[in-house]
């Protein structure tokens, strides 16, 4: 047996689901968090970037993360395994978008070259999609047995 399969920490697909969950509601309460400080607490007049915050969670969510969270969830539930590596509830693309999502959100904010309320405007969209799309991995764990009948068939 290779040493690293005997020591590999193992989860169910329920428990996949629910830390790909938490995982992106932490993530997105965090953007959204810093979207609310910079639009809401340092800018003057906040509800007409709101609406553009509307648009920019809509196109994020629709277009983007509601995607990947269909497409992780089929690629959990449609595996074979009974039991996965914990770190598998997101592909190597996966983790890669993230981990440029992060860099590039980190290097942005630092670089200041982007005023705070625009800034804050995009991260109160980006930030509820993501939180969305944590919630609905959530949601999944909570529907597992009527997910895992759809994927028996």
């Amino acid at each position: 047996m290779d040493i690293l399969e005997k020591y590999k920490i193992r989860a169910s697909k329920r428990l996949l689901l629910f830390l790909a969950g938490i995982l992106w509601s932490f993530a997105g309460g965090r953007i959204l968090t810093l979207g609310y400080e910079d639009l809401f607490l340092k800018g003057n007049s906040p509800w007409g970037y709101l609406l553009i915050s509307v648009a920019i969670f809509y196109m994020f969510f629709i277009f983007v993360f509601r995607k990947m969270v269909k497409k992780h969830t089929t690629r959990i539930m449609s595996s074979s395994l009974s039991e996965h590596c914990i770190f598998s509830f997101f592909d190597l693309k996966g983790y890669t978008i993230m981990i440029f999502m992060i860099a590039g959100g980190i290097t942005l904010r630092n670089a200041h070259v982007i005023n705070s309320i625009y800034l804050g405007t995009f991260y109160l969209g980006l930030g509820s999609a993501i939180l969305s799309a944590g919630i609905m991995f959530l949601a999944s764990v909570f529907n597992f047995e009527k997910i895992k009948f759809k994927y028996t068939k």
